[in-house]
């Protein structure tokens, strides 16, 4: 295609840029991950005999809960995508023999946009308690979203529940309050 004149270049470019900004801000959507629940107090009983210890091992009674959305692709053909939700802590007062876990159960999820055998899986994070690391950070669990064709894809997702547990736990360790922040991140998998 040739044009001479420098207004009607002009005017090509802005319109095809405004399209390719179109196509774009579409993928540039971000993921998010939102937490409930409350903090966890954690407490071993009272130790009345001399030479006993503690069970050393501590469950959270109540549940955290992950919700969220992960953006999809503006056309999806036979293709699949996901993220994958990690954790790790940040201790403010902590013991290094004190160890935090997670584990993982439940998942929902709804598929928004127009999608053909379409489906989202949730995996991982259910049969045992994770270690959390404080260095780097583990997967939890991952959501994985396929289908066969799909336009203006998203998945809304809810009802991740989120055990917790505490272990380490020894007349050894100083008496004190411990305290530390679990991190829970989502990233494209």
């Amino acid at each position: 295609m040739k044009i001479k004149s420098p207004f009607l270049k002009e005017q090509f470019l802005k319109r095809h840029l405004y399209i390719i900004a179109l196509i774009m801000g579409n993928y540039l959507e971000g993921q998010t991950i939102n937490i409930t629940g409350s903090n966890w107090n954690a407490s071993a009983p009272t130790i009345t005999e001399a030479g006993t210890n503690y069970t050393g091992t501590y469950d959270n009674p109540g549940l955290l809960t992950l919700s969220g959305h992960l953006p999809g692709s503006f056309l999806n053909l036979l293709g699949s995508s996901g993220a994958k939700i990690s954790m790790q802590y940040l201790p403010t007062n902590w013991n290094s023999s004190l160890k935090l876990y997670a584990k993982r159960s439940g998942g929902s999820a709804t598929i928004n946009g127009l999608c053909l055998l379409c489906s989202v899986t949730f995996s991982g994070g259910t049969a045992n308690y994770i270690e959390i690391p404080q260095s780097s950070a583990v997967t939890l669990s991952t959501i994985t979203f396929g289908g066969v064709l799909g336009v203006n894809n998203s998945v809304d997702y809810s009802a991740i529940n989120v055990q917790l547990q505490i272990g380490g736990v020894s007349v050894t360790i100083p008496a004190a309050t411990y305290s530390a922040q679990i991190v829970f991140t989502i990233a494209a998998n």
